[in-house]
C-alpha cells in the first residue's frame, strides 16, 4: 500500500493531532537547543518569545504556492483532508509537545536543567508556521482566539493569498510574506497554484490589512532569484505599514536543495545591505539583527 503524505512526515518527526487530518506539530531546532541550554533562536532576540516554550505546528499542511525556497516536499502533498477541530488542537498541543520532547527530559538529558524541563512542558507560545498555508483552514480565526483565550501568544505566518482571513484573525503578531517586489519575480519565486496576478493582488490587499495590527513582513531573500529592486520592495512596504519588517537569508536545507544551488544562499552581509537598501527607500529603520539566522528586523519609524 503506498505512503500518504502524512505517513512520510511521521517519519520526519512531525506529530498529528488527528488521525484523518493534517494538523501537527514538531518542535523546531532551536526549541530543542534552547532547552539544551543553547542560544534562542531570533524570535527571542528580536520579540522576547523563549524558545524552549514555543510550540511550531500548523493546522494544515496544504499549500497553495511551490516557493523555491521551501524546505518541505512537494512530492508528499496534502490534497484533502477533514479538518482538526480548533478543540482538538488546543487539547493536543502540551501532550504532543511533551512527546516530542520526550529525549529531552531533565532526568534523561544532563544538559536539561528541572527548571527549563519544567517550562518547556508549559508552552506559552504557538507560532503557526510549521508547514502549508495556515489560512487555508477555515477555523483559523476560532484556532487563534481560543489560544488567546487560553493565555497563549500566537504568531501566525502566512503567504498572504487570503486575504480576507487575515482580516479575520486576531494574533499576537501577523507575518505576511512579501518574497517579490513585482508579479514576474513573484510568478518565478512562489509559483503559485493559480492565476499570479490574482495570487499578486491578494497579497497586495493582505499587506495593506497590517497596519491595523502588529505585524511584520517576512521578505526571505534568494540570491539570483528575487535580490532585486530594493526599492520596489520598500514602496510595497511603505503601503503596507507593518510594525515589522524581517529580511532574511534563503538557507539551503531541506527539499529546497532539489530547486537552488548552494550559492543562492546569501550572506549576512548581502541581507544586512539589501535591509538598508529597502530602509533607505521607506519609513523604516534597522532595529535588530541576527546573524547566525542571517535576519535582519526593520521597525517603522
Amino acid at each position: 500500500m503506498p505512503s500518504t503524505p502524512c505517513d512520510a512526515r511521521i517519519k520526519q518527526g512531525y506529530l498529528f493531532f488527528s488521525p484523518d487530518s493534517s494538523a501537527a506539530l514538531k518542535p523546531c531546532l532551536w526549541c530543542k537547543r534552547a532547552l539544551a541550554g543553547g542560544e534562542m533562536c531570533y524570535k527571542h532576540q528580536f520579540y522576547g518569545i523563549d524558545s524552549h516554550r514555543c510550540v511550531q505546528m500548523t493546522p494544515t499542511l496544504r499549500c497553495n504556492q511551490r516557493c523555491l525556497f521551501c524546505w518541505r516536499s512537494f512530492e508528499h502533498e496534502v490534497e484533502v483532508e477533514a479538518e482538526c477541530p480548533p478543540e482538538t488542537i488546543l487539547a493536543g498541543v502540551k501532550k504532543l509537545q511533551k512527546k516530542a520532547l520526550a529525549g529531552y527530559n531533565a532526568v534523561l538529558d544532563n544538559t536539561v536543567t528541572d527548571e527549563r524541563w519544567k517550562e518547556a512542558l508549559n508552552p506559552r507560545h504557538v507560532a503557526i508556521s510549521l508547514s502549508g498555508e495556515p489560512t487555508l483552514y477555515s477555523r483559523l480565526p476560532e484556532l487563534v482566539d481560543l489560544f488567546n483565550t487560553n493565555r497563549y501568544t500566537t504568531f501566525v505566518v502566512s503567504n498572504g493569498t487570503n486575504p480576507d482571513m487575515i482580516s479575520r484573525c486576531r494574533p499576537f503578531q501577523q507575518y505576511v510574506s512579501l518574497d517579490a517586489p513585482d508579479v514576474e519575480i513573484y510568478e518565478k519565486t512562489c509559483r503559485p497554484m493559480g492565476d499570479a496576478e490574482v495570487f499578486w493582488d491578494r497579497i497586495q490587499e493582505s499587506l495593506g490589512k497590517l497596519r491595523a495590527k502588529r505585524s511584520a513582513v517576512r521578505i526571505t531573500l534568494v540570491a539570483g532569484v528575487n535580490d532585486a529592486d530594493p526599492e520596489g520592495y520598500a514602496r510595497l512596504l511603505q503601503d503596507a505599514g507593518a510594525t515589522f519588517v524581517e529580511v532574511k537569508g534563503y538557507m539551503y536545507l531541506g527539499y529546497s536543495r532539489n530547486r537552488l544551488q548552494r550559492n543562492n544562499m546569501p550572506e549576512h552581509a548581502q541581507v544586512r545591505d539589501f535591509a538598508k537598501r529597502i530602509a533607505a527607500a521607506c519609513d523604516y529603520t534597522i532595529r535588530d539583527e541576527n546573524p547566525l539566522s542571517r535576519v535582519v528586523c526593520m521597525e517603522r519609524v
